[in-house]
């Protein structure tokens, strides 16, 4: 269950927590800003992530039937 807190944890510091050292406009990543790009990234790693934690939670498996 640890892992589930640890994985719960990441996005938030990764979005919030790291943007004042990411808050520049050059580089631009596919033609975006730095900034807009690592929210972006972070937006598709935090759906990443939480389906990774959908499949790890075990009240998820009780009502299969397989």
């Amino acid at each position: 269950m640890k892992v589930m807190y640890i994985l719960s944890i990441i996005p938030f510091i990764g979005m919030l927590g790291f943007l004042p050292f990411v808050n520049r406009v050059e580089p631009f990543v596919f033609s975006m800003p730095f900034v807009m790009f690592w929210v972006v990234m972070w937006t598709l790693l935090t759906s990443l992530i939480l389906g990774i934690m959908y499949k790890l939670d075990p009240r998820n498996k009780e009502g299969d039937g397989k």
